[in-house]
C-alpha cells in the first residue's frame, strides 16, 4: 500500500468476506469467529496501517510514525485495495467493528460497486449524536492522559468513561482462557496502544460519514450494535441514529463492543445469519 506494508491472513473458500478490526485490534481480533464463517466464506482478515505486523514506511522514528493523526479514508482505501487484490471480479461482504466500523462506512460511501453487504458493529461516529460533546470530551482528555502519563492511565479512563451509565460486568474469560491466538493477539494490543490512544481514537471518532452518498446505498448497510451496549451512548448510539437517518433497521448482536471476541461461536452465527 502507499505508505505502508499490510499483513493480511485469509481462509476457507466461496465469496470475499473482509474482515476490519478496530481500536488497537489486529487480524487476530477475529481468530474465533473466522472458522465458522470459513465455511461459507473466503475470510479475509489484516492488520491495519501501522499496527502489528503492518509497519509504515520510513523509520519508526519519524514524525509522522508518532505525531500525525490517522486518516479514515487512507485506512478505506487500503481496504479496497486488498479486495481490488482478492476479489478483483465480484463484490465482496464487509464487516467492521467499532473503528473498523468506521472504516466500512466511508468504503460503502465511497466504493459502493464493490460492495454487496457492509455490516457496521458500533461505529463510534459521535458526531451522529444529539449532544456529542461530552464523549467528544472523554475522548479528547483519553488522549492527553496517554500523552501525559502513558497507556495504562488513558486506557483506564476510557474504560471508566465507557462504562458511566452501563452495568459493569466481569469479563466473560480470563486471559488464560482465552484461545491461543486471541492471547498471541493482546500481547500485539498492548504494543498497539499508542497508535490507536494517540492517532486513531479522536479522528475517526470525530469522523462526518458521507449521507448524501449514503443513502442511495443504504440498502447495503446493516448498522449493529451489542445487545450489552444499550445504555453505552457513544457505541450504542451511533449506530443507532445512523440507521434512523438512512432508514434501516438495527441489528443486534450478541454481547457488547467486544461480543466478537467474548462470544465469537454466537457472534459469528448471527453474522451469518444477517448476510444470507
Amino acid at each position: 500500500m502507499p505508505g505502508a506494508t499490510l499483513h493480511y491472513e485469509t481462509r476457507g473458500s466461496g465469496p470475499v468476506l473482509l474482515l476490519i478490526p478496530g481500536g488497537a485490534g489486529d487480524a487476530g481480533l477475529y481468530a474465533g469467529m473466522a472458522p465458522e464463517l470459513a465455511v461459507r466464506y473466503t475470510v479475509v482478515s489484516y492488520d491495519p496501517r501501522g499496527l502489528s505486523r503492518s509497519p509504515l514506511d520510513g523509520p519508526a522514528d519519524t514524525p509522522h510514525a508518532d505525531d500525525a493523526d490517522e486518516q479514515v479514508q487512507v485506512w478505506s482505501d487500503d481496504a479496497r485495495r486488498l479486495l481490488d487484490l482478492l476479489s478483483p471480479d465480484d463484490d465482496a461482504v464487509v464487516f467492521g467493528c467499532s473503528s473498523g466500523a468506521v472504516v466500512a462506512v466511508d468504503l460503502l460511501a465511497r466504493h459502493p460497486e464493490r460492495l454487496r453487504r457492509v455490516v457496521a458493529h458500533e461505529p463510534p461516529l459521535l458526531e451522529l449524536l444529539a449532544d456529542p460533546v461530552p464523549h467528544r470530551a472523554l475522548f479528547a482528555e483519553v488522549r492527553e492522559i496517554f500523552r501525559s502519563e502513558g497507556a495504562g492511565p488513558a486506557m483506564a479512563r476510557l474504560a471508566e468513561g465507557l462504562a458511566d451509565g452501563a452495568a459493569r460486568q466481569a469479563p466473560a474469560q480470563s486471559p488464560t482462557e482465552l484461545p491461543p491466538d486471541i492471547q498471541e493477539m493482546a500481547v500485539r494490543m498492548h504494543t498497539n496502544l499508542p497508535v490507536f490512544l494517540g492517532r486513531v481514537l479522536r479522528p475517526f471518532s470525530s469522523a462526518l460519514p458521507d449521507l448524501a452518498a449514503l443513502r442511495p446505498v443504504a440498502h447495503k448497510l446493516v448498522p449493529a450494535a451489542g445487545r450489552d451496549s444499550r445504555r453505552q451512548l457513544p457505541l450504542y448510539g451511533p449506530a443507532e441514529r445512523l440507521a434512523e437517518l438512512l432508514g434501516r433497521e438495527l441489528v443486534e448482536f450478541p454481547g457488547g463492543h467486544l461480543g466478537a471476541v467474548e462470544s465469537p461461536k454466537e457472534f459469528a452465527e448471527r453474522l451469518l445469519a444477517v448476510l444470507e
